[in-house]
């Protein structure tokens, strides 16, 4: 019977651990904010570099041919 009993209270005090968020600090929402902003600035860098040297010059051309008229 200790061995059930010491299973059973091992078993309701691993729950109890593993279900508090205790260990949520400031430390830890300071990191996923700077972990967000990093990334968020590397997928605007990306972004506007695409854009910058595929689309645009793409797009200009496109339009010029599109508002030539004369052939």
């Amino acid at each position: 019977m200790a061995a059930k009993d010491t299973a059973a209270r091992l078993a309701f005090y691993s729950r109890h651990i593993l279900s508090t968020n205790a260990g949520e600090g400031y430390i830890d929402t300071a990191i996923k904010i700077l972990l967000a902003v990093v990334i968020g600035a590397l997928l605007l860098a990306g972004l506007y570099a695409l854009f910058g040297e595929t689309v645009l010059p793409t797009l200009t051309q496109r339009i010029k041919e599109m508002f030539n008229y004369a052939g």
